[in-house]
């Protein structure tokens, strides 16, 4: 399960990466513990928007509609890999 982990954060890095067109950053530059906002990689709220519609078209991924849970989801990449692979084992899981 680890290393599945750590391949959905370099596609989240990736991601990232080309949903906003940060042609200047490399997934290496990215650090998965790292905040996405403020001090870490600086997105800001339009970022925010851009990743969720791009999380919810690759991934399938529902984003709650409580602030407070979809601002935890959106901490780091670590996180965002987390809210991924939970999503994918209960689609997994269900089809079972």
């Amino acid at each position: 399960m680890g290393r599945r982990v750590h391949a959905t954060e370099l596609e989240i890095k990736q991601l990232i990466i080309s949903a906003l067109a940060l042609e200047d950053v490399s997934a290496d530059d990215i650090d998965t513990e790292a905040p996405l906002f403020g001090e870490g990689l600086g997105l800001d709220s339009i970022d925010a928007l851009e990743l969720g519609l791009a999380l919810q078209k690759r991934y399938g991924v529902v984003l709650s509609a409580d602030a407070q849970e979809t601002r935890q989801h959106f901490a780091s990449v670590a996180a965002l890999a987390r809210l991924v692979e939970t999503q994918r084992s209960g689609g997994q899981e269900a089809q079972s």
